[in-house]
């Protein structure tokens, strides 16, 4: 009998590019079909054929209280009772701007907006106007939207002006953006000792997720703010993952670091499209309708999305709501750690906050090129085994994972015996 999925699958493909509305969902780095959900709760997931499963892709991580959380649900309806949009301000949009601003010290003023690719493209414009500068500097492996001037590939040097890594870019759209390795501090005091003041900005995720889960070493986050201090140029933490995804005071909070600008997404919506970027009070003012770089949106803080991320960020203020979170995603790690070298599978884990990362590996990577040396057929069939035991996790090997509050001692411990099974038919 054919599937509910495959049949959704088959029609998609017809009408959407892909069968899908964006790239990783569509399981070709794992192979297969991908699933159709129908619904969710807590940490669950059911899909149109009606089977369950644990929940660790949590819509890319949004969804810090898990699926369909009863305050969350509540203040969406309550919003949408009152008109989806309006295009002018609210006193919400207030209320969740003055939030940010006292939980994210770095942030003096702050702008909402529908995506984290919008807050990313805007704070690098923001970044150019603000310094007078056309450059920036990213690093290979992380990802700050699909805005052109970001959709690029390192060359063939160890640091080199970049080169589209999409059809359409053109070469001279990204001709003005460095990319450098994650971690690497000589290749970016030796970028800045060459291109220092011609350097507007530098973006990065503080923890990178987009190459799955990659800690910064010691000191490379503290080389940047003296560099970007130093020379004048404007440092953005790319926080759209890790913002209040890994403590309450975010990447940079647990780092120490005071980025100029940082992009926010996923947490910020509660499940709904938003995002917002912010910073420094002088830089900040550079934005029209008080300064000349322009930026605009119509559903920028729209009163359902900002009512979902207030009920969100409400309760990740709890007592002691990051330490149970960690506690359950070491837990979670940990364990399937313990698992494979019980039985020999070359395998490791770590986490932070509610995010983790899981690789056929040796050694936790800390680079795009040591994230590339992992085994990644082994994943794709610990993927699928896992999925047949009723586990999701993201359909990729280069992506982080999620936990989250929903996720309890139960859930890890269905998670913990799926894996030993698979494992043991290794």
């Amino acid at each position: 009998m054919t599937s509910r999925n495959h049949q959704l699958f088959e029609l998609s493909q017809k009408y959407i590019p892909g069968g899908v509305n964006s790239p990783v969902r569509a399981f070709k780095s794992v192979g297969g079909e991908p699933i159709f959900f129908q619904r969710g709760q807590g940490a669950y997931v059911w899909d149109v054929d009606g089977k369950a499963y644990i929940d660790y892709v949590g819509s890319w991580g949004p969804l810090i209280l898990g699926h369909a959380q009863t305050e969350v649900i509540n203040a969406v309806q309550t919003a949408a009772q009152n008109g989806l949009t309006f295009g002018a301000p609210t006193e919400a949009e207030l209320k969740i701007a003055e939030l940010i601003c006292q939980l994210i010290p770095s942030i003096e003023q702050v702008r909402l907006v529908s995506s984290g690719t919008e807050a990313g493209m805007s704070a690098i414009r923001l970044a150019r106007g603000y310094t007078g500068r056309s450059h920036i500097i990213k690093f290979e492996g992380c990802y700050h939207g699909h805005d052109d001037a970001l959709l690029v590939k390192a060359g063939s040097g160890a640091l080199t002006f970049g080169h589209p890594s999409s059809a359409g870019v053109p070469a001279e759209t990204v001709g003005h953006t460095i990319v450098l390795d994650y971690n690497d501090r000589a290749g970016l005091e030796k970028t800045f000792v060459e291109h220092g003041d011609k350097i507007a900005a530098v973006i990065v995720e503080p923890i990178a997720g987009n190459m799955n889960l990659i800690m910064p070493e010691s000191g490379f986050l503290a080389t940047l703010r003296e560099l970007c201090t130093q020379h004048g140029s404007v440092l953005i933490f790319d926080e759209v993952m890790t913002g209040f995804r890994v403590g309450l005071s975010c990447a940079q909070g647990l780092y120490q670091i005071k980025p100029d600008l940082t992009t926010l997404g996923k947490v910020i919506g509660g499940g709904m499209p938003m995002a917002a970027f912010g910073g420094r009070r002088d830089i900040m003012q550079c934005l029209a309708p008080l300064g000349p770089v322009y930026q605009a949106g119509t559903l920028s803080g729209n009163p359902v999305a900002v009512a979902a991320g207030l009920a969100t960020l409400k309760q990740v203020q709890a007592v002691g709501f990051y330490e149970r979170l960690a506690s359950k995603t070491q837990q979670l790690t940990e364990g399937i750690v313990a698992i494979a070298k019980k039985q020999g599978v070359a395998f490791c884990a770590q986490s932070v906050g509610g995010m983790f990362g899981l690789y056929f590996r040796e050694k936790i990577p800390a680079s795009f090129s040591e994230v590339m040396e992992c085994d990644k057929d082994a994943f794709n069939r610990f993927f699928h085994a896992m999925l047949n035991e009723g586990v999701y996790f993201a359909p990729s090997a280069f992506e982080a994972g999620f936990v989250s509050s929903a996720h309890g001692d139960m859930e890890i411990d269905k998670t913990l015996v799926a894996a030993e099974k698979v494992f043991d038919t290794w």
